[in-house]
């Protein structure tokens, strides 16, 4: 299941950034007494009594002003009203309500979401300020006394927020069989020529426009090799080049898409080659520890020689050093080449993601590969592994108990990923290692 997103907006200087930074207990969004200092939307993960969800800031909204600045803002505040499950429109005491809260109070409440009024700025602790109940006229219930600079209310703040998300279920896909595959990119790379090929109807605009596709789309697909929900992402682009407040969003939905996703199809176009938003987008999917498959498209449109693949795939195996385990695969979304030979890996890394390994079997290789090449020492202190295991999947994590986790070096690490790997293969998913220190046996 997606983590619930929650928006807070506002006109400026009423202390969003204030609020979001204590919230998330670290100073991620600049905060200034000049209105509109806060332009980006800034997001971060954020938990309260055990239920998690997404946190963003927006840049004040300015229902009537003409200003350039104040315009995006408003747009993108209200880009984020249209995909947040709660929001939350922040407001301030001091000032009072101001015909800028009433306005978007009734923009808000427009959009049918829940809403939570948060009256910010009451610093003094105890019954509210009579100002408070000014509030009320919002037409937006129970308003909220929070104090952003010192944490008061912010408790209550968040108990009425998690009211109103969706109660805890298993993953959303609740037949197990279902791969849900997110396709993911920079713009115009192909992703959804893509899932409209796959799928055989225009489920998604397709243009040479970059950054169409400002969404995600679903599209389920059943045929002989299983059964497939391909997750369609907005492209991701490098922070510096993307004006557009709404293409800013859709790099919040990119990364919900590959959270959601049992393997990530990172697609490059073969006509312009690797470059730095793709290693980006790769890294993205595996820090979420997603089985990954690189997907070079526009494979057709390339002039070719007899060595133009072998080469090609070489030098993206430099590109891709840090996600080595990820198999390539060369087609074209327009013609369908190799359309076949993706399902195939999509079911296979998926397999290798998934995979469990009995502990047996994980200590037969470690003796082998311990005794093939020592563990390290240090200052005649060696490292001793008593033993492994794997406790979960998804990807295969492995936990080592040593007698002592510093002499447990990178390297020796690197090389006994390289050994499983080796038996066991675990093709196109990153694995994960825990070291757990204990006391050393007599």
């Amino acid at each position: 299941m997606s983590k619930p997103v929650v928006a807070i907006v506002g006109r400026p200087n009423v202390g969003k950034s204030t609020l979001f930074n204590k919230l998330i207990g670290e100073r991620l969004s600049i905060v200034d007494d000049t209105p509109g200092v806060t332009r980006d939307r800034i997001y971060a993960d954020c938990e309260w009594l055990n239920r998690k969800f997404l946190l963003i800031d927006t840049g004040g909204i300015e229902p009537k002003s003409d200003d350039v600045i104040l315009s995006q803002m408003r747009a993108q505040a209200q880009t984020a009203i249209e995909t947040a499950d709660v929001i939350v429109l922040v407001v301030d005491l001091r000032s009072g309500v101001v015909a800028s809260d009433e306005e978007v109070a009734a923009m808000l409440l427009k959009s049918n979401k829940p809403i939570v009024l948060c009256v910010n700025k009451c610093d003094s602790i105890g019954a509210p300020e009579p100002e408070f109940y000014e509030f009320y006229n919002l037409g937006l219930g129970d308003p909220i006394a929070v104090s952003s600079v010192h944490g008061h209310g912010t408790g209550d703040l968040l108990d009425e927020v998690i009211k109103y998300f969706p109660e805890e279920t298993e993953d959303d896909d609740d037949d197990e069989e279902v791969i849900k595959v997110a396709v993911i990119g920079k713009p115009n790379v192909g992703k959804s020529s893509l899932v409209n090929k796959i799928s055989g109807e225009e489920r998604a605009i397709v243009s040479d426009i970059a950054g169409t596709t400002r969404d995600t789309t679903d599209t389920f697909i059943e045929n002989k090799y299983g059964k497939f929900n391909f997750i369609d992402t907005a492209g991701l682009r490098r922070k510096s080049r993307v004006n557009d407040d709404i293409e800013k969003y859709s790099i919040i939905r990119a990364r919900m898409a590959v959270e959601r996703a049992n393997v990530c199809v990172i697609m490059l176009d073969a006509t312009v080659g690797f470059t730095e938003q793709d290693s980006k987008v790769a890294g993205i999917a595996m820090e979420q520890g997603k089985a990954c498959i690189i997907v070079i498209n526009k494979w057709d449109a390339v002039e070719k020689d007899g060595n133009t693949m072998k080469e090609f795939r070489e030098k993206l195996a430099v590109d891709f050093s840090f996600i080595s385990y990820a198999p390539m695969l060369f087609i074209s979304a327009k013609t369908g080449q190799r359309i076949d030979k993706l399902f195939e890996m999509i079911v296979h890394v998926h397999s290798q993601n998934s995979m469990r390994i009995s502990t047996g079997k994980l200590n037969e290789v470690l003796a082998v590969a311990t005794a093939r090449v020592q563990p390290p020492t240090d200052k005649g202190r060696r490292l001793k592994i008593f033993y492994m295991t794997q406790p979960s999947t998804r990807p295969p994590t492995f936990v080592f108990f040593v007698n002592r986790a510093d002499l447990f070096h990178f390297s020796y690490q690197r090389y006994l990923e390289n050994q499983i790997r080796e038996i066991f293969g675990l093709d196109g998913t990153p694995v994960r290692f825990i070291i757990r220190e204990r006391g050393e046996k007599k």
